[in-house]
């Protein structure tokens, strides 16, 4: 049971004063653990995959970072680089701006460019911000990500001005049907909260807690 919690945390560290101690040791509790991934920044991309080398864990990073406002081409350039250092998994945020203008060509084509950069590659997963959004714009949003040919998407940065709801999680999951995975991110720090957003439709879980999730349900087996 811990084993298959583990595999669903993306085990995440993305403060901009990160430290490389404080990576080494990400990746030494993501080895311990079998995380799916470390999440971490494009400077620590290179780094983390030396670490984690000959482990069944990846690296993932995060493009346009935690804006979304970077142009299309500097996001493609960044997936680029990002795979070229030994990223496996990126997460890119969207255009919220444009999101919202309804512009809707632009934002599948924003994601359209680090899909194709991504391509064979690497998956995408795509951060929409849930919490600046309207819930018809959840819904426009992640059909938009499937039509981009994303492989997730995922609720929040962490960096705005809320994270992962339940409620944002079953919108997703209602809009790209079973076909892609969601990732709840953001405020997620406790097994309850995990297994929350699992029973929503979460297939990854985002989180700087994994170690504490995953010892808490631990100490729930010792019982």
């Amino acid at each position: 049971m811990t084993q298959n919690i583990a595999a669903l945390i993306d085990h995440t560290l993305l403060k901009q004063d990160a430290t490389k101690s404080q990576i080494e040791k990400l990746c030494e509790e993501a080895k311990t653990y079998t995380f799916a991934s470390v999440c971490v920044n494009p400077t620590w991309v290179s780094v983390s995959a030396d670490l984690l080398k000959g482990s069944p864990v990846k690296v993932c990073t995060v493009i346009g970072f935690p804006l979304g406002a970077s142009t299309s081409a500097v996001k493609a350039f960044e997936t680029t680089n990002a795979i070229e250092n030994g990223a496996e998994e990126i997460d890119m945020v969207i255009n919220v701006g444009a999101l919202k203008d309804q512009d809707y060509n632009f934002v599948q084509k924003d994601i359209e460019a680090v899909v194709e950069a991504a391509k064979g590659k690497a998956i995408v997963k795509v951060i929409l911000e849930t919490c600046l959004l309207t819930d018809e714009e959840i819904l426009r949003a992640s059909e938009i990500s499937k039509l981009a040919g994303a492989d997730f998407v995922k609720t929040s940065t962490g960096f705005s001005t809320g994270g992962a709801t339940v409620h944002a999680v079953k919108l997703m999951r209602s809009a790209v049907g079973p076909e892609l995975g969601v990732k709840a991110s953001g405020g997620v720090r406790s097994l309850a909260d995990l297994q929350g957003m699992v029973a929503a439709g979460a297939t990854r879980i985002g989180a700087s807690s994994g170690v504490e999730i995953v010892q808490g349900l631990e100490s729930e087996s010792d019982y």
